[in-house]
């Protein structure tokens, strides 16, 4: 059994930066694409709207925020990538200190 997890992030809105943030993610690396799904995250989307991104995340039964958390701090590879991508990134207004991507609240299904 799956579960769908959504999240939200802004960009700074900067053209140049987000077109360089929109071309990292063309070619992520594969050291990314294998931690995410070794932690158990079977589909991972990204959307923009203007300086807004939204991430949807399907992970199975196996997939823990606080086993993912750990495996990502002791990964120096992703621990790059998150420093770099952070260069186009910015918390949202609401996010407290050294909070990324928040996560959202389903308010709505058909």
């Amino acid at each position: 059994m799956s579960h769908r997890y959504c999240f939200a992030l802004d960009l700074k809105n900067e053209p140049d930066l987000i077109i360089a943030y929109e071309t990292y993610h063309q070619a992520v690396w594969p050291e990314i694409i294998t931690s995410i799904k070794n932690s158990g995250i079977e589909d991972l989307q990204i959307y923009r709207v203007e300086n807004r991104l939204f991430m949807i995340m399907e992970v199975n039964e196996h997939f823990s925020f606080e086993e993912k958390g750990k495996a990502d701090a002791a990964d120096p590879v992703v621990q790059k990538w998150e420093t770099l991508m952070w260069n186009y990134q910015q918390a949202l207004p609401t996010a407290k200190p050294g909070e990324k991507w928040m996560l959202m609240n389903k308010i709505f299904q058909l």
